[in-house]
C-alpha cells in the first residue's frame, strides 16, 4: 500500500498515528540531523514501508517504517565503504 492510498483510507487516521509514532522514534533515539545538502553530493531518497500486524489477540495494528532507499547509491561516488554491526551466532550463544 502507497502513502497516498493509506492516506485517503478509512484507516488513515490509524496511519497517520503509526507514522508519527516512527518519526518520534527517529527523534528520540537521535538517528537522524537535519543538514544541508552539499552542493556537489546527490540524496539518498526514502519512503514509508507499511504493514498491517495482526497481533496475538486477534486485533490488527498500523505500522509505518521510514527506510532509506541505498540502492540509488554508487560505491566510489556515493559512498567509499559501508559497515554494519552484525554479532556472529558464536557470539550471542556464548
Amino acid at each position: 500500500m502507497s502513502l497516498e492510498q493509506a492516506l485517503s483510507s478509512d484507516d488513515s487516521e490509524e496511519w497517520r498515528e503509526a507514522i508519527l509514532s516512527e518519526i518520534k522514534s527517529l527523534v528520540k533515539n537521535e538517528t537522524w540531523d537535519i543538514v544541508r545538502k552539499p552542493k556537489d553530493r546527490s540524496v539518498v531518497s526514502c519512503r514509508y514501508v507499511l504493514t498491517t500486524k495482526l497481533n496475538v489477540d486477534m486485533t490488527t495494528q498500523k505500522k509505518a517504517r521510514l527506510v532509506a532507499r541505498g540502492f540509488s547509491q554508487l560505491y566510489g561516488i556515493d559512498y567509499h565503504q559501508t559497515y554494519a554491526p552484525v554479532a556472529r551466532l558464536e557470539t550471542i550463544r556464548l
